[in-house]
């Protein structure tokens, strides 16, 4: 199933349609990289106003299709794994910069093994890692 696809079924399951206000948010989140909610704004003022853009993300974030990642007090949005490859986060704490990494080989075995040793039923995890990028280290 493609991700049109299961955009739409994941609306129509719980009782929304696929509106053309959606389908230009979901696109917009396509690219790839967190954004914010400004650049949302910014980049969808002439398809929606804020305030539909901020009931389409509640919408999407409690029906799994957005999540968001946190950046101290604020926040970015971005597809969930359903939508989305896994991946984790590197942001630079000065900048607000965030890079997203594909998880590293044998990971996923140190984090069961971590579950295991607490006897924890694990279902998802992220991995965000915080510093400065090359241009804010100094």
């Amino acid at each position: 199933m493609n991700l049109q696809d299961r955009l739409v079924s994941t609306l129509k399951q719980n009782g929304y349609s696929l509106t053309k206000p959606r389908q230009a948010l979901f696109s917009a989140l396509q690219a790839g990289k967190p954004r914010s909610m400004r650049e949302l704004t910014l980049d969808l003022e002439s398809v929606m106003d804020r305030a539909s853009i901020y009931r389409t993300i509640a919408i999407f974030e409690r029906l799994g299709i957005v999540v968001r990642v946190q950046q101290g007090w604020k926040y970015k949005i971005e597809l969930s794994d359903k939508f989305s490859p896994h991946h984790h986060h590197i942001t630079c704490l000065r900048c607000g910069k965030i890079i997203s990494f594909d998880e590293p080989a044998g990971i996923e075995k140190i984090l069961d093994d971590i579950a295991l040793q607490y006897e924890f039923v694990q279902k998802n995890h992220s991995l965000e890692l915080e510093g400065y990028c090359s241009n804010c280290k100094n």
